[in-house]
């Protein structure tokens, strides 16, 4: 089979949350499968190092940033994130620059075709076998370290049979409310379950209602609890990041203490050659923070404030809970431009939570992307029908009236978000065109 015919027949065998959402045939709580499935592929698991994150938003830009610069530092790096949002294949990539070509790779279409035939295995969702996957070329490939970011949660998510270097959470916020907890204190203790005896948790920072949790876990499983806003660093940092969304400065100093953190620990001692006392840490030079700095071109994380026309400007973010909705629209109120905004969202999501931050002046153009789980037109017009809004139909549909309609507007902008899927779906379009 090529590899096509491969990835169609892994959604089909095995249901994903793209699909069937967080039902029980595609997301099943706990460890048990994932720890035989494991067993199953000789544990390739503790034949390197890792990194592991969690959080409601910014995984995936703090994943990113801490695979780019620990490449740019001369480790060969695993980078395992989700969802993808074009090809399969950008779930798993090693970083590698002291090859004679220098970057961000990609799994082969002809490793993942050899794994199935190889590795599969019945009764498993679409994430343990992709799990498996990327843990299984990451030993094959003999990375000294993965960043592995989790799926959903923490204490129950399929990555958390690793035992890390360092374990990170980035925010906290309400969402997956109906799987996770109805507050954010609950919340936290389901993402604090990837804290580790004697392993350091970093959390980014310090609230009233979630810092006595991380205590008492850290506490219970005896981790060493650090905060990253206690994290000073000189006029060093990079100046600016090409992941330019609202919320990168409080991720990219959630990096640099985690950069700190590990800094100290013996296998970083060794692998480090660069050591300079002067520097942010004793090996970050130039190179390393450049690698930070464009941490989304290197690593080819796509979807987070991202570009993808000029002439009308056209962004895209897949940011979909409350916390991320409130964080972006403020930062796109703020440009005062005329705002274009298509939107989509799926079925369980609080869309009436999101839509008090959704700006009054703004024009909308609601879609629907090509998924049982998207919320009907009908019902997302009616949710928001005290705005300026039109059904457009497809996220392809939506797209096409949007840019017209910027075309006729002086200095509008277009935001395409609401949803992974109405980004994907974007993406593929305008590429097209």
């Amino acid at each position: 089979m090529d590899y096509s015919a491969v990835v169609a027949d892994l959604y089909e065998r095995h249901r994903s949350v793209r699909d069937a959402g967080f039902s029980g045939d595609a997301y099943k709580p706990g460890l048990d499968a994932m720890i035989s499935y494991a067993a199953f592929l000789g544990h390739p698991e503790r034949r390197f190092r890792s990194i592991h994150v969690a959080g409601t938003n910014g995984k995936g830009s703090v994943c990113s940033m801490l695979a780019a610069a620990l490449a740019a530092s001369g480790l060969r790096v695993g980078l395992y994130t989700s969802p993808h949002l074009v090809d399969f294949r950008e779930r798993i990539k090693i970083g590698d620059f002291c090859s004679r070509e220098p970057g961000f790779f990609e799994i082969p279409e002809e490793a993942v075709c050899r794994f199935m035939e190889i590795y599969d295995r019945d009764g498993l969702t679409f994430f343990e076998v992709t799990t498996g996957m990327a843990f299984w070329w990451f030993a094959e490939q003999g990375v000294d370290v993965a960043v592995i970011e989790t799926g959903l949660g923490g204490r129950l998510d399929s990555t958390n049979i690793i035992t890390p270097e360092i374990s990170v959470i980035t925010s906290i916020g309400l969402d997956h409310c109906d799987l996770l907890g109805s507050t954010r204190a609950e919340i936290a203790a389901e993402k604090a379950g990837i804290f580790k005896p004697g392993v350091p948790a970093l959390v980014w920072g310090r609230d009233p209602e979630t810092q006595p949790v991380f205590e008492r876990v850290a506490a219970a499983v005896g981790a060493p609890l650090h905060f990253a806003e206690d994290y000073h660093f000189p006029a060093g940092a990079p100046p600016s990041l090409d992941l330019s969304g609202p919320c990168q400065e409080i991720n990219l100093r959630t990096v640099l203490a985690a950069l700190q953190i590990l800094d100290n620990q013996p296998f970083m001692q060794n692998a480090y050659t660069k050591k300079d006392a002067g520097k942010i840490h004793k090996w970050l030079d130039d190179r390393e923070l450049r690698s930070i700095a464009g941490a989304a071109r290197i690593t080819g994380l796509r979807g987070r404030w991202e570009r993808l026309l000029e002439d009308p400007e056209v962004i895209c973010d897949i940011g979909h809970n409350p916390p991320a909705m409130e964080a972006n629209m403020r930062k796109l109120t703020a440009l005062g431009r005329p705002m274009i905004i298509v939107y989509g969202a799926m079925k369980d999501k609080d869309v009436d939570d999101i839509r008090q931050y959704l700006p009054s002046q703004a024009e909308y153009y609601l879609v629907q992307p090509q998924t049982s789980r998207a919320m009907p037109l009908g019902e997302l017009a009616l949710k928001l029908k005290n705005l300026h809004i039109t059904a457009a139909g497809s996220v392809a549909e939506g797209v096409a009236q949007a840019l017209g309609r910027a075309r006729g507007q002086q200095e509008a902008i277009v935001y395409i978000g609401g949803s992974t899927f109405v980004v994907s779906e974007a993406i593929t379009y305008i590429e097209s065109l």
